[in-house]
């Protein structure tokens, strides 16, 4: 039977381990609480919720043998952790740091990095009024020296892991945020060139290459001339300028109104990958993402919600995907997934009081049941 690599993005904020992080959860237990207090928004909203596992502390190995075990008898063989540097030191480091890779079975799953590097604001607090959400903490932009502070960081802690994830032999480093990249560096030519040496020390540590990944918005979310006046164009310009190997999504909410049906969703998800076929001279890997609802981090309620968004439903995605890699037999079978853990989102394959196990029971029926 055919192996699929399902990659699971996990948001690493449920630890207390973070001192850094109490400006935003200063009990001390991360972003459960901000879970554990929430309410409905509206008539019909599905919360609170609780997850059957607890209130865990993920950067507890113990915990993520737990979560691992899991994860890999329903098919996602991969996490893919968001990873942080503000101030020029890594951020919310400890639940892949001290969790997953102190857990005595992390040898079953592959991981790899998405480089979360937008800015850090109120957003993750909501004992603050929705008006000043948006009041940035810490840049996520970095220059030359701190790009090679924390790309040196990952070399040489993460990279040379024998369960760190490689495409041809080359570890995946995704980017989240490709505008704060470019802004940082100082332009089109700085990113390129900070990239190209990022390559060569790859090199030097013994690998064929790094394979780098970009993480798709809107189209219309990069516009390069008003980013750097030497060039203009889009997304798909900023890709080859920068000379990204591949393309995927971090959330279906990103290019499409999540207002609606989440059956009702899934056509626009299908013309997003047929754009990415057609128009990318790079391979995309599909994603699929749980849901999305994020009015846990705000007082007022933001409307913009997925209904519907069932076991059954989510299960049509997956096959959605499945299919799209199916019908890209020269390129890695990746599927990466919205995600592990996003309960502030509503977005999350962790078991919860609602659905039970059953977004992880379609993932299994999908990728590992003939």
């Amino acid at each position: 039977m055919k192996q699929y690599d399902v990659a699971a993005y996990i948001w690493p904020s449920y630890t207390g381990q973070e001192k850094r992080s109490r400006i935003f959860w200063p009990e001390g237990y991360g972003e459960w609480q901000t879970v554990k207090v929430a309410q409905p928004h509206f008539e019909g909203h599905l919360w609170p919720r609780k997850p059957l596992w607890g209130y865990v502390e993920e950067a507890n190995p113990d915990v993520m043998a737990m979560q691992i075990d899991a994860a890999v008898s329903h098919g996602v063989n991969t996490f893919i952790y968001d990873w942080y540097w503000y101030d020029d030191r890594p951020f919310l480091e400890n639940c892949l740091s001290d969790g997953f890779l102190k857990a005595k079975n992390n040898g079953r799953m592959k991981f790899y990095l998405m480089w979360a590097n937008h800015d850090a604001n109120h957003l993750w607090d909501r004992r603050n009024s929705d008006d000043i959400l948006d009041t940035v903490i810490w840049t996520g932009q970095v220059d030359k020296t701190r790009f090679d502070h924390a790309t040196n960081r990952m070399i040489e802690r993460f990279f040379s892991l024998p369960n760190y994830y490689t495409i041809d032999g080359k570890p995946v480093l995704s980017i989240y945020d490709t505008v704060n990249l470019i802004k940082g560096l100082g332009g089109v030519d700085n990113a390129r060139a900070a990239l190209d040496d990022l390559r060569d020390r790859v090199c030097k540590a013994g690998f064929p290459g790094l394979h780098l990944q970009m993480i798709s918005w809107s189209e219309n979310y990069i516009d390069l001339k008003t980013i750097d006046p030497k060039y203009e164009g889009t997304q798909v310009d900023a890709l080859k300028a920068l000379g990204f190997d591949s393309v995927t999504n971090y959330q279906f909410v990103s290019f499409t109104d999540m207002q609606r049906e989440y059956l009702d969703i899934l056509p626009d998800v299908q013309r997003e990958y047929d754009h990415f076929d057609r128009d990318y001279p790079v391979p995309y890997f599909p994603t699929v993402a749980i849901g999305w609802d994020n009015n846990l981090r705000f007082h007022k309620c933001h409307p913009n919600v997925a209904r519907n968004n069932t076991p059954e439903a989510v299960e049509q995605a997956f096959l959605q995907a499945k299919a799209y890699a199916d019908a890209h037999p020269n390129q890695p079978p990746l599927i990466t997934v919205n995600s592990w853990n996003e309960w502030t989102e509503g977005s999350y394959l962790e078991p919860d009081d609602l659905y039970g196990y059953g977004y992880l029971e379609a993932i299994k029926r999908v990728f590992t049941e003939k």
